[in-house]
């Protein structure tokens, strides 16, 4: 059974009452992402809060919003906003996100969204809603977060490297260009489980390609996950 909460150097996150819990995925998510343009910041999906207050440690200047389908992740995500340092910065709103009509757009939109198609759902409701995308299809998800991003905005997911090929196809029709695509690899020897995309609209063709080694060898962080995880986890 997963630990009730996971506390980082700055913050706690409980997650007793989140069906998804604290993994890789969204740290690694939340340390990667490019905030350097970022004042208004939309977390979809935002489960527990985890990736809506990893940016807002990382970019102080920003305000974020993280929104949430399910009643029990919003309401323990608000905790855990609340009760970190940047509690009057973090909105966290319980709706379903092809309903979110915000007044602004946002500069970054960032999600871990689920990503089992068509897979023998999980007997757990809750935990099957986070993990499969019947209620939020890549399709949808893309057309719906190109109205709220900025002209000059950013979206920001990661995914199974099997997705990457439909993620890039169905972002194509919705007028993006990938800007950075970022395979994630437990070890350097290992085929990448994991890929990181940033998309921008009208982007030009060429992009950023790169690779990104999790461990060094098994149970020991390597040079670069050390150095993007170091502001967040405790043992490093």
């Amino acid at each position: 059974m997963a630990n009730s909460y996971f506390r980082f150097k700055q913050f706690t996150i409980h997650q007793e009452r989140c069906a998804m819990k604290v993994g890789t995925d969204g740290c690694l998510l939340g340390a990667w992402v490019d905030l350097s343009q970022s004042q208004r910041i939309l977390d979809v999906g935002c489960g527990s809060g985890l990736i809506a207050i990893m940016t807002a440690q990382r970019c102080p200047g920003a305000t974020i919003t993280g929104i949430e389908i399910d009643n029990e992740a919003a309401s323990q995500a608000t905790e855990n906003a609340e009760s970190s340092p940047w509690a009057e910065r973090i909105e966290i709103i319980c709706e379903d996100f092809l309903k979110f009509t915000p007044v602004q757009q946002f500069d970054t939109i960032v999600s871990n969204p689920p990503y089992f198609s068509n897979s023998l759902k999980c007997p757990n409701d809750k935990r099957s809603k986070a993990r499969h995308d019947d209620s939020l299809p890549c399709n949808e998800f893309l057309t719906h977060a190109n109205k709220l991003l900025s002209p000059n905005g950013a979206l920001s997911v990661i995914i199974p490297i099997e997705q990457q090929e439909t993620w890039l196809t169905e972002a194509e029709k919705c007028g993006y260009r990938p800007s950075r695509v970022t395979h994630v690899h437990t070890r350097r020897e290992l085929a990448p489980k994991r890929v990181l995309i940033e998309l921008r609209k009208g982007t030009p063709e060429e992009y950023r390609r790169d690779d990104f080694n999790l461990e060094e060898v098994p149970g020991v962080f390597s040079a670069e996950a050390t150095e993007m995880l170091s502001p967040f986890y405790l043992k490093l």
